[in-house]
């Protein structure tokens, strides 16, 4: 079953809009509740704190998501890394996908970016069955200096997708500024998704083109995550 992970700073009242949790019906998700600590702070001093008050939130959110169907379950972290926990978690429980929260009403259209050193073919299958037969369209988009080859991998994407009877539109963007043209391309859509690129997910996810993207575009971003090992932490309060 395809799962998706939504990190969340609990404890700072993150939460989910409905658009996304709509969403994310076809899909099993984990909520990951973590709250990031100074260096001095113990783990272990944190969650005697603060754990009641994060659980308690953290159920809350995941019966959100089970009211609209989706299988949930949460994990919660007092951790010094913030990423290097979404790291591991995503590792640890098979997440296909995980999500930078946006605000979201209504899902109608989901821009889906091909662009860079990303496997297309895994991010066509999760678009797959995230979107499935709903009336969610999907538009590809690709920027590339190759318009030939552009044309030709976006065919091939619109192709899979239409073989599910998802609603396909393709852009392709040529000699611009890839990250700029994604954004010019993010207006009119309710969601983003992009692939995570290489070498590792913090290198586009947890960075600042990731974060600026959910800024901009105001919508939530899914990124589809290359496959790896977990990582220790060693600052878990599951």
């Amino acid at each position: 079953m395809t799962r998706v992970l939504v990190p969340l700073a609990i404890l700072e009242g993150e939460s989910v809009s409905p658009g996304l949790t709509t969403l994310l019906e076809p899909v099993d998700v984990t909520v990951l509740g973590y709250h990031e600590l100074p260096e001095q702070t113990p783990p272990d001093q944190a969650r005697l704190q603060y754990e009641e008050r994060a659980t308690e939130a953290l159920e809350d959110l995941v019966e959100m998501f089970r009211v609209g169907g989706s299988e949930a379950d949460h994990r919660l972290v007092f951790t010094h890394d913030r990423e290097q926990t979404i790291d591991r978690v995503a590792a640890e429980t098979a997440a296909d996908a995980y999500t930078i929260p946006g605000a979201s009403g209504q899902i109608e259209r989901v821009l889906v970016t091909l662009t860079g050193d990303v496997a297309v073919d895994r991010i066509c299958s999760f678009v797959g069955e995230l979107i499935g037969p709903r009336e969610i369209g999907v538009t590809l988009f690709l920027a590339t200096d190759d318009e030939a080859g552009g044309r030709e991998l976006l065919e091939t994407a619109a192709d899979t997708l239409s073989a599910r009877e998802i609603d396909v539109r393709t852009e392709l963007a040529v000699d611009t500024l890839p990250f700029e043209a994604l954004l010019e391309a993010g207006i009119g859509h309710d969601a983003i998704v992009v692939g995570e690129q290489a070498p590792s997910l913090r290198s586009l996810v947890l960075g600042e083109e990731a974060e600026r993207i959910a800024v901009e575009s105001v919508a939530p971003v899914l990124v589809v995550r290359r496959l790896e090992s977990p990582v220790d932490d060693g600052n878990r309060a599951e």
